[in-house]
């Protein structure tokens, strides 16, 4: 189908180019909106009736004249219908529908996926998400924020993007300083609720355990940096450089059991080191994009959008979070990422104006809206139809880990990334747990299992499921209402990619699956697969084929496995369930 959808592609580029060719629109398809209103919808009537200065009906008319004198809309198109103020619907051939099961079977893990760009088409793009300060294990926000991260870094990998995976966290600041001076208190003999113990401090047991390892001078490894303890219960840079590496280490192993590795790792204190936050400073003042007021420096964000200017150096002679940020995203943009996504909660809201303003107050070239933003809000989670309460600073919040442990990899992903992610989400251990159709993951994942079940009794009998030869059954003799239905589906798993992509919304992508899964499961009950009929049986063989590698392919973009087989019974072939 995606052959014929380029060719009615060309066609609708050709008509369009006969009714305006001084300004043609350009040529699109849409979806309709309701499916018995056809396949493919064409909108140009409406835009061209207000340039041309005719009626949209009329212009509608003759655009279906021209389209039907294409040998293209000939071959794939059965029906065009004009509809409402000038729509122009059409209704492919069963020979269009049935063709995406052979693009299927031959694009495999690619199908649907767009080839690698060249330099120059914007091939660059980094995706900035977890950034977790190492202070603590890593909680469901984290979690969050791993999900949807990498799976937009896998979905951006399907439209030919170069996708760096970039962790940037802080191992110098305030809350750094609270880590080693809790770590020490721990040293010392101290615990949460004694005389002594500071205010601020970490409750969690995990300090204790930091302790004990750096009391028994233990050498710790992350991805990023490798530390030895002196031992010294006075060494308090020793014990922050320790227990940096603790958390960073142990972050490590929840990420690798979230089955996530990054590809670099950025520290907020090397952009004061290395020069990169004063020279942005001096940047900025050299521009006259500051001035100084009560003894701070401000920056006139209001030039470029936001609502009221912003301080950069306080009185005190510290500067805003927002500077480093500032500084982090040039350095960003001339390391040569064309396309820039920060993953980060709601509360970074306010940021963004002013870190777009810095960044255009610059004037390094960087375009306007650099970066991109994806936020998410926090996660609400339930267990025993009670919440699970979250507080970091007692140190009895909800872990990344504790979720894993609790479900699994796959539910974990699967039920973040299931909601937009602008909106609240709650997290339902039991209903992750359900082998039912109640639970999304199990619904997809089970989808795959089914088919796996029906391909495998095939060979059983004989048959040959090789994607080669069922690409060459009798695929018109798959004419029933549910088979078509699951055609169209397949069909729109490459173009849902791209709007996926485009709209940095990986949630689609769940959304589709589900969909997927239910038009499976509605013919697996609808229709027989294995009869007597060889060749309908061949074709149907094909056509599970084809749904199996698009689920396995959809699910991978989430970082979701797509078992063979699932523990819950399978019903016979063809039957219902």
């Amino acid at each position: 189908m995606i052959q014929a959808k380029q060719e009615l592609l060309q066609a609708l580029t050709r008509a369009l180019a006969q009714l305006a060719p001084e300004a043609p629109p350009a040529a699109v398809f849409e979806s309709p909106r309701q499916a018995t209103h056809g396949d493919l919808a064409i909108t140009a009537a409406m835009p061209l009736a207000r340039s041309l200065k005719k009626n949209p009906r009329e212009i509608a008319k003759a655009l279906v004249d021209a389209l039907q004198a294409d040998p293209a809309v000939q071959r794939w198109v059965a029906a065009l219908e004009i509809a409402g103020p000038g729509f122009v619907n059409l209704r492919l051939t069963p020979a269009a529908r049935q063709s995406v099961v052979g693009e299927v079977l031959a694009g495999a893990q690619c199908y649907g996926q767009q080839p690698a760009r060249s330099p120059g088409q914007g091939q660059r793009v980094m995706v900035e998400f977890v950034s977790a300060n190492p202070t603590g294990p890593l909680h469901v926000g984290h979690a969050r924020q791993a999900a949807l991260g990498d799976a937009l870094c896998n979905l951006l990998a399907t439209q030919g993007w170069q996708v760096q995976r970039e962790f940037y966290y802080n191992d110098a600041g305030v809350q750094i300083g609270t880590l080693a001076q809790s770590t020490q208190c721990r040293l010392q003999g101290l615990k949460p609720g004694d005389d002594g113990w500071p205010e601020s401090a970490y409750n969690g047991d995990y300090i204790q355990d930091i302790a004990d390892d750096f009391r028994n001078r233990q050498t710790v490894k992350a991805d990023d940096r490798e530390f030895t303890a002196s031992g010294d219960v006075d060494d308090l840079d020793g014990i922050r450089q320790f227990a940096v590496a603790y958390l960073r280490h142990e972050q490590d192993l929840d990420l690798r059991a979230f089955g996530l590795r990054f590809d670099h790792y950025f520290l907020e204190s090397g952009l004061y080191t290395s020069g990169r936050v004063q020279a942005t400073v001096d940047r900025l003042v050299a521009n006259g994009k500051t001035y100084e007021k009560d003894g701070a420096l401000w920056l006139r964000s209001t030039d470029y959008g936001d609502d009221k200017d912003r301080v950069m150096r306080k009185s005190d002679g510290t500067y805003t979070y927002f500077v480093p940020d500032v500084a982090y995203h040039i350095d960003k943009f001339q390391r040569g990422f064309d396309k820039v996504i920060n993953v980060q909660g709601t509360d970074h809201h306010g940021t963004i104006a002013r870190v777009r303003a810095g960044l255009q107050a610059a004037d390094v070239g960087i375009p306007a809206g650099y970066p991109d933003y994806v936020l998410h809000k926090m996660v609400t989670v339930m267990r025993g139809g009670q919440e699970v309460k979250i507080s970091k600073r007692a140190g009895s919040y909800v872990t990344l880990r504790d979720l894993i442990d609790w479900t699994s990899r796959d539910a974990v992903r699967f039920f973040l990334i299931s909601r937009k992610a602008d909106t609240e989400f709650v997290f339902d251990v039991d209903l992750a747990l359900k082998q039912s159709d109640e639970n999304p993951v199990f619904y997809v994942q089970y989808a795959h299992a089914r088919i796996c079940s029906v391909l495998s009794q095939y060979q059983a009998q004989g048959g040959d499921a090789a994607p080669a030869s069922l690409a060459a059954a009798e695929l018109s003799r798959l004419a029933a209402p549910t088979e078509q239905a699951l055609l169209l589906k397949l069909a729109d798993y490459p173009d849902m990619l791209t709007r996926a992509t485009a709209d940095l919304a990986p949630h689609d992508v769940a959304f589709y699956l589900r969909d997927l899964a239910a038009a499976l499961h509605g013919w697996y009950a609808a229709e027989r697969f294995l009869s007597d009929d060889a060749g309908l049986t061949r074709a149907r063989m094909a056509l599970l084929a084809a749904t199996r590698q698009v689920l396995h392919n959809g699910l991978a973009v989430l970082g979701v496995s797509a078992p063979a087989s699932m523990q819950r019974a399978e019903a016979p072939a063809g039957a219902s369930a």
